[in-house]
């Protein structure tokens, strides 16, 4: 779904107002979608998000579910949700907690009750609250009856019961029609938001194109819930959002998944080179197979191995052969490729190894978010294996990340790992499309003649650029540049196998020299209080919209802080050791144990403080809010002693 920056929000078609109502106008708004994982709330909360990203909102979303396919009916862990945050201004997370909660049964309340602040917005599916299912969920009595939700709004609708009578004379089952319930609570949530109408109709349509009757029966309980809403007296109020004045140009709402595998196109598109995804399926990377098998017509291959080990495979065979290898996974996937990862530094091939990140160790929480693979990355290999890290910061920032990456990897001729998480791969925001011109030029050189520093007429693989240390890249078949490469160490130049220590030494450091001296751009610090700030957040990945938002909420309160974010995490920006130093407290919150942090003390000798959580969840912004504020009233209190 596109639009351009400040669009007005087309009308909604045949669903005119008929009743006068009282309009609110908002700045901001946190809407969650749940219910059981059958219910529809993943694509009920993505159709929602597309019509505020066609409006022209700013938005971020995050899309919460189980690990099971089908996980038990009516329970807690088998609740789904999707929360959406749409703004008329430039917003950084999904927000903390939901103005408005959509319940579709007991669990999906249960589950998601505590979030709710007392005076928000509860709309409960009234046909769901029966004693089998309160039972199932630990409720002694029923809460529509007793004062669990008397701090709350509530709006009492009976969506099955209207969606089968909606539907009565479409000749639907009473199972198949109540399954449109969410769309009749999709209906109902657009109506009180005067959201835009035909793009979900339209979508609709294309979607069960090939079973028209879903299709109708879907757009029926839709126009159900808008019209109940406009003709209930339950809702004397609707909300307008009015349209975020963002940056002139064409934008779409785009899942981080989908911006990386963009990136990939555009890098392919940039280089010159055919593109060779070589991978396995695992949660949450696959969307980024999903999505790069469309493309075949930008010279893209995709090619689902039997196991990581192949995939990655696959993968680096493919740079050996002149294109472009990549590899995604997730989870015990990047344990699987880290000797494949080895491999790649040995022989010096560009290879980009794309690590969605999740709830670990081993299995772990698959469809739950962390940042726990950064030292894995940084050493997870055997021997001294330097290889870049990059980590996108939001959904939009995985294209340019992927760009990025893919330039490091053919410049330098090295792998890449890029740590993008589960919150920035489901996650969506808008994303400015870029003119395709601006992106960076990526084509590569390939040796074309012997190289040898002697009369014997020989390709020499290992012979270096004397700015990037990157090795030549021959292709094979090469009339005249026969060579061979492998997992043994190489002598310098020749790339003949040598148990040489003095080689050894040197091959080892020459490769360490190589990724040190990737040219990385300076770490920004933003502090609007013009230099005032005594104490810096800084943060990698996901953490950033968290982090920013919190530094917003304590600004507004008076109190200065600083802000900087770390995209290249090997070789680390050259400046960041005098940033460090010039702060009097440096406070790095991670979804881990304290990973950066370690690093950060090793190699710069700066005692930060760590903030840590492995929850399978997100920062809060409200949560940073009190650490940012307390550590600053505890810096300036000891100052002032």
């Amino acid at each position: 779904m596109s639009t351009s920056a400040n669009g007005n929000g087309a009308g909604h078609g045949s669903l005119a107002a008929t009743r006068p109502t009282e309009v609110s106008k908002l700045d901001r708004v946190v809407i969650r979608f749940a219910g059981d994982s059958g219910d529809g709330m993943q694509l009920t909360g993505d159709r929602f998000t597309s019509e505020a990203a066609a409006f022209g909102n700013d938005l971020s979303t995050m899309p919460n579910f189980p690990a099971e396919i089908r996980a038990p009916q009516g329970t807690i862990p088998g609740v789904s949700s999707f929360q959406v945050h749409f703004a008329d201004y430039d917003i950084l997370t999904p927000g903390d907690r939901p103005d408005v909660l959509v319940a579709m049964n007991p669990a999906a309340l249960k589950a998601n009750l505590g979030d709710v602040p007392h005076g928000g917005t509860i709309i409960l599916n009234t046909d769901e609250f029966i004693k089998r299912n309160l039972t199932k969920v630990g409720y002694a009595t029923d809460p529509l009856d007793d004062d669990t939700l008397t701090p709350y709004q509530v709006h009492r609708v009976a969506m099955s019961t209207l969606t089968q009578g909606a539907l009565a004379d479409t000749g639907l089952g009473k199972k198949d029609a109540e399954r449109c319930k969410n769309m009749f609570a999709l209906g109902l949530l657009s109506w009180m938001y005067h959201r835009p109408t035909e793009g979900t109709e339209r979508f609709l349509r294309e979607k069960f194109a090939k079973k028209p009757d879903i299709a109708e029966a879907n757009i029926l309980a839709f126009r159900a819930g808008w019209n109940y809403g406009e003709t209930t007296e339950s809702f004397a109020t609707t909300f307008q959002v009015a349209p975020a004045k963002l940056k002139q140009g064409t934008y779409r709402q785009i899942t981080g998944n989908t911006a990386l595998a963009y990136g990939i196109v555009a890098a392919g598109q940039r280089s010159g080179l055919q593109i060779l995804l070589g991978t396995y399926p695992i949660t949450p990377a696959s969307d980024i197979l999903h999505e790069l098998s469309k493309h075949k017509h930008f010279g893209i291959i995709t090619f689902q191995a039997e196991d990581e080990i192949a995939g990655i495979g696959a993968a680096l065979g493919a740079s050996y052969g002149g294109a472009l290898g990549v590899t995604s996974t997730s989870g015990p996937g990047v344990a699987l490729k880290s000797e494949a990862v080895g491999l790649g530094v040995m022989v010096e091939l560009p290879l980009v190894v794309i690590d969605v990140q999740r709830g670990g160790p081993s299995t772990g929480l698959p469809t739950k978010t962390e940042q726990a693979d950064l030292l894995q990355a940084m050493f997870g290999r055997n021997g001294e294996s330097p290889v870049p890290i990059i980590a996108p910061l939001s959904p939009a920032d995985c294209f340019d990340a992927a760009v990025e990456a893919t330039r490091i990897a053919l410049k330098y001729r090295t792998p890449v790992l890029l740590l993008s998480d589960g919150a920035i791969a489901n996650g969506s925001e808008p994303w400015l499309i870029p003119d395709v011109e601006t992106l960076p030029d990526l084509r590569v050189e390939f040796a074309t003649e012997p190289n040898a520093d002697n009369e014997s007429g020989e390709f020499w693989p290992y012979v270096r650029d004397p700015e990037t240390l990157a090795r030549a890249w021959a292709i094979p078949g090469t009339p005249g540049l026969q060579h061979r490469i492998g997992g043994l160490e190489k002598a310098d130049k020749t790339g003949h196998i040598s148990y040489d220590p003095a080689n050894h030494d040197k091959m080892v450091r020459l490769r360490q020299a190589k990724i040190d001296g990737i040219d990385v751009p300076d770490l920004v610090v933003d502090d609007p209080s013009g230099g005032k700030a005594r104490v810096l957040a800084l943060g990698w990945g996901s953490s950033f919209g968290p982090i920013g938002a919190a530094c917003r909420r304590v600004r507004k309160l008076g109190l200065p802080i600083a802000q900087a974010h770390l995209r290249h995490l090997n070789p680390l920006p050259a400046n960041l050791g005098d940033i460090l130093r010039s702060y009097d407290k440096v406070v790095v919150p991670e979804m881990n144990l304290g990973q950066l942090s370690l690093l950060l003390r090793a190699k710069y000798l700066v005692d930060v403080h760590s903030h840590t959580k492995v929850a399978g969840m997100a920062f809060k912004a409200e949560e940073l809010q009190n650490l940012f504020s307390e550590i600053i009233t505890s810096v300036a209190t000891e100052a002032a002693r």
